[in-house]
């Protein structure tokens, strides 16, 4: 391991010379002819996996390809909500593995990835709201995730914005309630991952898109990219909402569909949110960031497409069930919206996978549940990737269940898209 460690004391030393001597976060290294392991995505899911491989697996030459900037696609365009309380013991056990390692994820990359455990409310409205919200909470004690049921006076007294009286819309009858949840900076998670990664010698190539993949007797051999052939002894695909286009390139047919997901963020202010609030019968969420800025979004838009622009009739959706939870912030301007590609399969589950062709994996499906499995979704298909075999964790998240018919249908806990 190369590279300047972060501390107090580098701090202090590049203080004297006024922040000048600072070295890069990361090694730019031009792209070579081949690898042992070529990933294909350099988001927060492609970077936690060459990590991973690097430093759990030894993995040999390990790089990264991705067509535009190192994390600028979905990792740039989500809410950076965290959280494991899923209701199927195989979504919420991959889940809290993440969650796990989310807790010491700072330290260990040695880089503030500015993870906030504040806190995550799932509001119940309805008799059978409560009824599924207690249900997941069981299941979830069950597994070992934290989670507890609130009735409509202690949501009150966590949350006294929300609008909790009788004479609301949609009236507050209790919550699900999971404490070790929270939020982490999208940018800061994808830049630790990236910097610890180049520092185990990992190649991140920037402004590299594949064009074709090299397949010769049913196993791969190599990708094209838009800076030339590269052999390949594995490839890792991470894609998000374009890994049914890399797919089709190798004759697979990926039971997934890709959908804009907006979202948009409000001028700044003085805090006044200090958790993360859910409704599905509201159809929205909301959290504040450490800018001051609501942070708000609700789900996909039901037309497929890979445009990041999104209709604007769910943006006025989204306003409106915000209002209905907190009246007072109608008067509050909004200050930029944007959208991200999410690539949704049948189950609402990811898809971390061998394939049919030897030497090629896939790892997508994750819809609008993916920043929140960041370091857990690397860690698990590194693990696939460098022995050929599924960690115990992904392997009931195969292809293969397609065929097989054992889904995990987490549709539910997925819903108002995260």
């Amino acid at each position: 391991m190369s590279g300047q460690t972060y501390s107090w004391w580098s701090l202090f030393k590049n203080g004297l010379s006024h922040h000048r001597t600072w070295e890069p976060a990361w090694t730019r290294r031009p792209l070579q002819s081949g690898y042992d392991v070529v990933i294909i995505g350099g988001g927060g899911h492609g970077l936690a996996t060459a990590y991973y491989l690097a430093k759990n697996h030894k993995a040999g030459r390990i790089a990264v390809l991705e067509k535009g900037y190192l994390g600028g696609g979905n990792t740039a365009r989500n809410t950076t909500i965290v959280r494991s309380n899923y209701l199927w013991d195989e979504a919420a056990l991959l889940y809290e593995h993440g969650m796990k390692l989310w807790e010491g994820l700072t330290e260990d990359l040695n880089f503030n990835v500015m993870f906030s455990q504040r806190g995550v409310f799932n509001l119940g409205h309805t008799l059978q709201d409560m009824r599924d919200i207690e249900r997941r909470v069981n299941a979830n004690r069950l597994q070992g995730v934290d989670a507890h049921v609130l009735t409509r006076d202690e949501v009150a007294e966590k949350i006294p914005q929300l609008d909790c009286s009788r004479r609301s819309r949609y009236p507050v009858l209790g919550a699900s309630w999971q404490p070790r949840a929270g939020i982490a900076h999208h940018d800061a998670v994808a830049r630790g991952f990236a910097r610890a990664a180049s520092r185990l010698g990992v190649d991140l190539i920037e402004n590299c898109e594949v064009t074709g993949l090299d397949i010769q007797g049913g196993r791969v051999q190599g990708v094209q990219t838009s800076q030339g052939y590269v052999k390949a002894g594995r490839v890792g695909c991470v894609a998000a909402g374009h890994s049914s286009v890399l797919a089709r390139m190798a004759g697979i047919r990926l039971p997934i569909e890709s959908h804009p997901l907006q979202a948009f963020v409000s001028e700044s202010m003085q805090r006044v949110i200090d958790t993360v609030i859910m409704s599905n019968a509201v159809h929205g969420y909301l959290s504040q960031s450490d800018k001051g800025e609501l942070v708000i979004g609700a789900g996909i838009d039901s037309y497929l497409g890979y445009g990041q622009r999104g209709s604007p009739h769910v943006i006025d959706h989204t306003a409106a069930a915000i209002i209905e939870l907190f009246p007072q912030f109608s008067r509050v301007r909004m200050n930029r919206q944007w959208g991200g590609i999410v690539d949704v399969s049948p189950d609402a589950c990811p898809i971390i996978s061998k394939t049919k062709v030897q030497g090629l994996y896939f790892n997508c499906g994750w819809g609008t549940g993916g920043f929140k499995a960041t370091p857990g979704s690397g860690h698990v298909f590194a693990h696939t990737i460098a022995n050929d075999r599924p960690h115990p964790l992904n392997e009931a998240f195969s292809i293969d269940r397609f065929h097989s018919g054992h889904l995990i249908d987490e549709h539910g806990a997925a819903a108002v898209a995260h």
